[in-house]
This record gives structure tokens, sequence and C-alpha cells, in this order.
């Protein structure tokens, strides 16, 4: 067995292990820490008067859930996007999946503010769509528009302009204060019944993506060769935009924006196991989770004992390692 097949077995093998140590984490420190015997507690003896038992099952237990449920699908998302489009800059947040999803969320808000959670789910899953359609169908007009730099910019124009109207709409109809968070992240405010509810979501469109992962493995050797090797190359690609509408969507409805996950996460995956995409969807929902739950927490400790936006974290690791990929990688798709 190769060292890249020990890499993925270590990773898979050891997931359960950091996923509930990030969860403790979470749940032990914050504004108020919190004992580790008092979680046994609140999880096996839940007491509704005591308030430590009421922080950890309302808030910190799904703020965590939360956490580890985008990062793995913004993680997924991104490793998809890379894969099938084989340009090393797609992400939700940067190809508009994420503004789409805010956008349209912002508008549903403002002009039908008493819609159900799964209407809000199904509806930022369109926004996604509209989103991504909006800046791959500006870059095929353009020349050389679906070059990683070239689409990058156009879907960081895009993503300003969703942003733009949907602030307007929302300064003239006054309810910036409640469409803002969308906008910033809002993780440490999660609701618990939008969290149940977005697990099923979020679980199909992993499952679509691991099972089009070795088709993806292929796709991303380009359209000549995967065709060449047999593949129905539109079914692919049409699976892979139902899985990262059905994941960014969901994710976006849920806690918000949160932008460089889908970017750093699937590069990095990439190093550690290789380029096999069957490797690469399982390790990246793994490590993405992991990594946004750890970000979590540090959000806590930036401006304590106030909560910054995990969007703020992302970004600062986000945006170098963003600079150092087109330092070092240039501006060609890859081939």
């Amino acid at each position: 067995m190769n060292t890249k097949n020990w890499k993925v077995i270590l990773i898979l093998s050891t997931s359960p292990l950091f996923i509930v140590l990030a969860m403790v984490v979470s749940v032990l420190y914050g504004v108020k820490d919190i004992g580790i015997v008092t979680i046994w507690q609140a999880i096996t003896h839940f007491d509704a008067n005591n308030v430590d038992h009421n922080i950890i099952m309302t808030s910190r237990l799904p703020r965590v859930i939360a956490a580890l449920l985008v990062g793995a699908a913004l993680a997924v998302s991104g490793a998809l996007m890379q894969g099938v489009t084989r340009n090393y800059l797609a992400s939700p947040s940067i190809m508009g999946v994420n503004d789409g999803s805010a956008f349209v969320i912002t508008l549903a808000m403002v002009f039908y503010p008493g819609l159900s959670n799964v209407h809000m789910i199904l509806l930022s899953m369109v926004g996604s769509a509209i989103g991504a359609g909006l800046v791959f169908g500006f870059g095929s007009l353009v020349k050389n528009g679906l070059s990683p730099v070239r689409l990058a910019i156009i879907g960081t124009v895009i993503g300003t302009f969703l942003s733009s109207i949907a602030s307007a709409v929302a300064m003239f109809f006054q309810v910036s204060q409640n469409v803002s968070v969308w906008y910033s992240s809002k993780i440490h405010t999660v609701n618990p019944d939008m969290l149940i509810l977005s697990i099923p979501f979020i679980i199909v469109g992993l499952l679509l993506a691991v099972s089009i992962s070795k088709s993806v493995m292929v796709a991303s050797l380009g359209d000549e060769t995967a065709i060449s090797l047999g593949q129905r190359t539109k079914w692919v690609k049409i699976i892979s935009i139902l899985s990262v509408v059905c994941l960014t969507g969901t994710a976006v409805a849920l806690v918000g924006k949160i932008a460089f996950v889908g970017l750093i996460i699937p590069h990095i995956t990439r190093f550690i196991v290789g380029i096999d995409y069957r490797f690469i969807i399982p390790c990246s929902a793994v490590i993405g989770a992991v990594f946004l739950a750890f970000c979590d927490v540090l959000s806590r400790y930036i401006n304590f004992p106030f909560e910054t936006p995990i969007g703020v974290v992302t970004a600062f690791i986000g945006i170098p390692f963003f600079l150092y990929l087109i330092r070092v990688k240039g501006g060609e798709q890859r081939g």
C-alpha cells in the first residue's frame, strides 16, 4: 500500500477522534467556560433549570454541529468545483454560489418574511444555482473568461453586484439589521430547528458527491480525455452542480456566508492524499468540518468577550492562500 493510501486511512480512521475533540473544545470554551463534568451531565441528565445545561444544549452543541456540517459541505463543494472545472481557484465563495444564495434569501426576507425554514433552504439553493450560472455564463462570453484568474474576477464582480443590490433593497425596506447576519455569518446564533432540517439536505449533497467521486477524477483530466474513456461528462457536471447547490445552499441558509473554506481545504487535502477524488472528497469533508469548528472556537477570542464573525477568521487564512495560489500557479486553467 502506497503512502497516499496510508494517509487516507489515517485521516478517515482518526476523523471520529478529531470530530469529538472539536466538539468538546467548542462546548468547553467561550465567554463562560464550562467543565467537562457539566457537559456530560447536560447530555445524560438534562436539567432545564440549570443555566449551564441550557447553554450547552441550546447554544454551544448546535453551534459546533453546524460548524462541522457547514465546514464539510463547503469543503466538498469546493473540491467538486475544482475537479469538474479544472480550475484551482474554484470555490463557492469566489464563483458566486454563496452570493447568489444570500441574495435570494435577502429578497425572500423582504418580500416573503413568513417563509418556513424548508422554503428558505430551497430558495437558498435556487440562489446558489443563479449565482453560479451568472458567473460561468459571463465567463463563457468573455475571451479566456473561464481561466482561473479571470473567472475569479468575474465571480468577485458579480458577487459584489448581487450583494450591493441586496443591501440596497434591505435598506429601502428597513430590514438591513436582519439581513446583515447572512453576509457576516451567524453561526453563533444558529437556529436549532433549522439545523435539524438542514442535516438531511447536507447528507444528500455529500452522498451525491461521493457517488460521482470516481467520475470527477476522470473529468479533472479534461473533457476530451473523459469522453475518450467513455464518460458521460454532461451527467457528471449535472450531478456535481446538484451536489454543490444542495450543499452550499443549505450551508448559507443555515449560517450565512462563510468564505474560503471551499478554496483552502481541497488544496490541503489534495496535497496530503493526492489527486484521486475518491479520496479527496471524503477527506475534504472531514478536514473541512474540523477546520471550521476550530475556526469557530478561535473567533470567540479575537475580540473577547465579544463574538467575531467566523468569516473574519477564514478570510485571514484564505486571502493569503488565495494570493499564494495566483502567484505560484499563474492564471492558466489546469489541463
